[in-house]
């Protein structure tokens, strides 16, 4: 299997299934000199930790951290920064009888068909245990960002159908982790919780739309061609699982919208070139505008539900009823938040030290 690696100036390899002995990532790239310790990259796989809601998998994991290399008295040495968490609630005979039982919604018969072979216990590598080893990295870009005075946060924008209302990037910082939901809207919150609760209780499982803001990275961070940034954030986003779109500033409303309504236009504010509006979502031409990048993800319902669904047995080929058994999300957005920022802090990282913002080789 080959992409499992992500990045070129910033880059992470990710590793481990979702019930083998353990999940990880090795780092390189990470300059040398970063305030680095178990609790900076713990507090971020806390927030994405399975079982801490009626909205989550019941699935109790620790998601403690050993950092088997890379820093020094607490300190990044420059070298690969290589980070384990063990695996210790896999429940795997919950999927004993899906063996031979493609899930709909899920990658069982394409992996099957790709390789000759599945890991069917939780998914193997495509369930979403994978995510751990990023959100051990991301919790080092955004500390590494964060130097520079860039900060990065995702919320829950939409669920099951329930809007939230616009906030302040104060606001949302400040309501973010109040709710389980991750939603700064708390009253959409609540009415998020009761729609994804009523899904699980039937069985069922709802989706929704994750946004992602970016304050503080100068202008001209990124490439105009190929790797243009917002081309980056996109593959980066779009590789997490769940997600089916992605669109920035007023992305797909764009299309509705005539060039004068669209086009930011230029101001001075404290001396300083601006833009008056945000349509284009603070990346142009590839290139980021200063002003904040916003950009939305569209996350479809949790694949994994226990209503019957149809599907095929493949060792009699011939077509039959599946009901997912297990310990299962009734909604992905929640939990995707922490893994959303992640993401998005690495493309930032990665973009900051190709800009030659940042000195590769150390911050000291």
């Amino acid at each position: 299997m080959t992409g499992n690696t992500f990045g070129q100036f910033f880059k992470i390899t990710t590793w481990g299934e979702s019930h083998g002995r353990a999940v990880g990532v090795v780092v390189d790239g990470v300059p040398a000199g970063l305030e680095i310790n178990k609790e900076l990259v713990e507090n971020e796989l806390k927030r994405r930790r399975p079982g801490q809601s009626s909205v989550s998998t019941p699935r109790k994991e620790t998601d403690e951290v050993e950092i088997l290399s890379g820093v020094f008295d607490n300190k990044s040495t420059g070298t690969p920064i290589s980070m384990l968490v063990w695996n210790k609630n896999a429940n795997s005979s919950s999927y004993e009888h899906l063996k031979n039982l493609p899930r709909p919604g899920h990658a069982d018969y394409f992996y099957l068909k790709k390789y000759g072979i599945r890991d069917y216990r939780g998914g193997g590598r495509s369930s979403a245990r994978e995510t751990v080893g990023r959100v051990a990295a991301g919790a080092i870009a955004k500390a590494l960002m964060e130097t520079y005075g860039i900060k990065i946060v995702a919320h829950v924008l939409e669920l099951g159908g329930i809007k939230a209302k616009k906030l302040e990037f104060d606001k949302i910082l400040n309501n973010l982790e109040k709710t389980p939901l991750r939603c700064a809207d708390l009253d959409a919150a609540e009415k998020m919780r009761e729609k994804a609760e009523h899904a699980r209780d039937m069985g069922d499982s709802i989706g929704g739309i994750v946004e992602i803001v970016v304050k503080g990275i100068p202008a001209g961070i990124g490439e105009p061609v190929f790797d243009k940034l917002d081309a980056d954030l996109s593959k980066a986003i779009m590789s997490i699982g769940a997600v089916k779109g992605v669109e920035f500033g007023s992305g797909f409303e764009s299309s509705k919208m005539y060039g004068s309504e669209m086009n930011d236009s230029f101001v001075i504010e404290n001396g300083e070139v601006s833009t008056e509006t945000n349509n284009a979502g603070g990346i142009i031409g590839g290139l980021s505008t200063g002003m904040p990048i916003i950009c939305r993800a569209s996350v479809k319902p949790t694949p994994s539900i226990s209503k019957i669904q149809k599907t095929v047995d493949l060792s009699t080929m011939t077509e039959t009823e599946i009901s997912v058994k297990g310990r299962h999300d009734p909604t992905i957005p929640p939990r995707m938040v922490p893994v959303a920022e992640s993401m998005v802090a690495l493309v930032i990282a990665e973009h900051m030290i190709r800009s030659g913002y940042i000195d590769p080789d150390s911050l000291m």
